[in-house]
């Protein structure tokens, strides 16, 4: 039995800052538990690959039960099996969120989670290209770029929005989140820079931090209301222990830590009988709450060029290889905007992912020709679904329920943020160049066609989260405001499932921020300051 001070489940984003900050303490013996392999494969390494991992051994390859509103179709979940898990396989994309998401956070029981208290702790890690500034810093490990080789039509995409009404801002993660912009992205030189690449191999030399790779973690070894390790498997080998004399860690993400947990026994006390799991300690909050993002993609033919149509010729294979520049460079998604769909909204309901590419079933349907997405995505979901096992046979994937477009003002949201998509298409900058509507296309000329095709093509766009829910108190509250379990002693849960409210943005700048403040508390450290008010005009 291998003995160790913190065992952290999970070299994801939130593992790998976990593994780094934990283990700067020479005197702590750290042993981050992985259950991919190493992040080796170029598809991580080239930005623009990123969907060429899905559905592979990169892959943990999820998807929902037939999603009830939705025409009963299973809703495709990639996550990130190697090291940086997701952050290794996402579109790179730097939001935080807007200040109202963290207030929420704090008036649903997760005290010092408000925006003053946060964003000490997304600048902690920054070093954004563009410098110093009230709300950005320099220095950190996570690279912060603008984007190195963006398309020409990203220009036209902006002064059309700009056309619309929707203003062109410098920076949608400062105060005031309305508005488009080009995409700040996690990458160093045209290169993705995972969380992997940010904070695990700076620390990888260290003799306190061990690594273990290719081992699933199987149940929490727990003894007396404690959590004292993890069991966990290793290809070809029997079940092992790992003991943790302080403190279990999981940052397994918003699927895997609830699935953990249930597996050990902790949860909602009738389903782990119903599957035949032990009841260790009833918690019904586990695997509940559930939110992600979904969208729908506009698509349109389009007649100037470049696009990222042929992205994948050997051209520029070897302008990125030599060069680091060109279209693999690319995001996919490279212009945002963030708008509201009706008056009395408190912020954006609705975020476009757009761009000069054709991006339609994950990328794994194609055009041949150039094309134009722009994706609208509800970032202020009502619906919420859960997470529940399968069997008490921890290599059986769990049940996954989004109850995606269940809630009518979601809904209207999404169709509305169609409707605009069009508008934004229609205006003099874009309609010189748009050929054809591709999708849903010219016969969807109302509200209910419209619906009709958001049901039957809508995604998720990769940002489970809440499946663990942070507060300091209510029924379905899983960890306290110090990320510690309901009733169980020296476990924590520290990921995008402890989210209360999933952030109205991509999601993980939001878990890096996580896992940094995490680390003071797991230290005892003195929290960071909350940031200095803005000053006046």
């Amino acid at each position: 039995m291998a003995v160790f001070d913190y065992v952290i489940v999970g070299a994801g984003s939130a593992g790998c800052v976990l593994a780094n900050r934990l283990s700067a303490d020479p005197s702590t013996r750290v042993l981050l538990i992985e259950a991919g392999g190493r992040d080796r494969h170029p598809n991580i390494s080239i930005p623009a690959a990123f969907a060429n991992q899905f559905h592979t051994r990169l892959d943990w390859d999820y998807c929902t039960e037939p999603e009830p509103h939705v025409d009963g179709r299973s809703l495709y979940i990639p996550r990130g099996k190697t090291l940086g898990g997701s952050s290794s396989m996402n579109a790179m994309l730097y939001v935080r969120g807007r200040p109202l998401d963290y207030d929420l956070w704090e008036r649903q029981g997760a005290a010092g989670w408000g925006w003053d208290d946060v964003l000490p702790y997304f600048l902690r890690s920054e070093d954004n290209a563009r410098g110093e500034s009230e709300f950005h810093r320099t220095g950190g490990e996570l690279r912060v770029e603008d984007q190195r080789s963006p398309r020409p039509l990203d220009r036209r995409l902006l002064d059309a929005s700009a056309t619309l009404g929707i203003p062109v801002i410098a920076d949608y993660n400062g105060p005031e989140q309305d508005g488009a912009a080009m995409f700040q992205i996690t990458q160093r030189n045209g290169r993705r820079w995972s969380a992997a690449d940010a904070f695990l191999r700076p620390a990888r030399s260290r003799p306190n931090l061990e690594l273990m790779t290719r081992a699933t973690v199987t149940g929490l070894e727990l003894e007396g209301g404690r959590a004292v390790g993890v069991r966990h498997r290793r290809r070809g080998g029997g079940e092992e222990i790992a003991r943790a004399e302080r403190e279990v860690i999981l940052a397994a993400g918003a699927i895997g830590s609830p699935q953990i947990l249930l597996l050990s026994g902790i949860g909602p006390a009738e389903h782990l009988r119903e599957v035949g799991v032990p009841v260790s300690h009833e918690l019904p909050g586990v695997g509940a709450n559930l939110q992600d993002h979904p969208f729908v993609t506009m698509l349109w033919e389009v007649s100037e060029g470049p696009t990222l149509h042929n992205a994948d010729k050997p051209k520029h294979l070897a302008e990125w290889l030599l060069r680091r520049s060109g279209p693999l460079t690319s995001t996919v998604a490279e212009v945002a905007a963030f708008v509201r769909t009706r008056p009395g909204l408190p912020a954006a309901d609705i975020e476009f992912h757009m761009g000069a590419v054709y991006f339609e079933d994950h990328g794994s349907e194609e055009f041949d020709g150039h094309a134009m997405t722009i994706g609208p995505v509800l970032i202020s979901p009502e619906a919420r679904g859960r997470l529940w096992l399968r069997s008490a046979d921890p290599l059986t994937k769990p049940r996954i329920l989004t109850n995606s477009l269940s809630s009518p003002n979601d809904v209207d949201s999404l169709v509305a943020g169609m409707e605009l998509a069009r508008e934004i298409a229609a205006q003099p900058a874009l309609r010189e160049v748009v050929a054809r509507e591709l999708k849903p296309g010219p016969a969807a000329t109302d509200r209910g066609a419209l619906e009709a095709d958001l049901r039957r093509r809508l995604m998720l766009i990769y940002h489970p989260a809440g499946t663990c829910r942070m507060s300091d108190g209510g029924e379905d509250a899983v960890v306290d405001s110090e990320l510690r379990v309901h009733g169980i002693d020296g476990l924590r849960v520290v990921d995008a499932s402890v989210f209360p409210v999933i952030p109205g943005g991509n999601t993980n700048a939001p878990t890096i921020m996580v896992a940094e403040r995490a680390s003071d508390l797991i230290r005892g450290r003195s929290v960071l300051a909350p940031a200095a008010p803005p000053k006046a005009a």
